[in-house]
């Protein structure tokens, strides 16, 4: 087993493209933070100010549900972290994970993918909600197409 978890948010499977090209690069387990409510078209619907997306994102302190949690996370020292920019930040659901495991000591590396947004101040809060028990590296934005020689790149800087 690898000491690297690569764990990812991805609802409409354009972070999960990356996460499992990190996976395969680093030879990291994944982790797919999957919600109890999936979100629909409907609920990412960034435009509509009643959206469930946008409900969520206006409510700090909003913590949707997972599925389940990573199991013997314990075990990984390196965790990759990977979401779609949803206003700026990481949607709510990281944070959610992020709340529910222990992350103390890990070297938490970001990484998200957005059509535009960059990360803003995406690694603090996670530091911040790590209660800065956790190494947060600065994250690394992904817009379109990722190629595996980019991703190398990035990693070997990382490491």
């Amino acid at each position: 087993m690898s000491n690297i978890m690569v764990v990812y948010f991805s609802p409409t499977g354009t972070t999960k493209k990356v996460a499992q090209e990190i996976a395969q690069l680093e030879e990291g387990d994944l982790f797919e933070i999957i919600p109890v409510q999936p979100y629909t078209a409907e609920d990412l619907d960034w435009r509509n100010p009643q959206s469930r997306s946008t409900l969520e994102m206006n409510d700090p302190n909003c913590r949707p549900e997972m599925a389940e949690k990573a199991e013997n996370i314990a075990l990984y020292d390196i965790i990759f972290l990977g979401f779609p920019i949803w206003w700026g930040r990481e949607p709510s659901i990281v944070d959610t994970f992020l709340d529910e495991h222990d992350l103390k000591g890990k070297t938490i590396i970001p990484f998200c993918t957005s059509g535009g947004s960059g990360m803003g101040n995406t690694s603090e809060r996670i530091n911040n909600l790590t209660k800065r028990e956790a190494k947060v590296l600065e994250g690394k934005r992904y817009g379109g197409e990722v190629s595996l020689a980019d991703l190398k790149i990035w990693m070997d800087n990382l490491m």
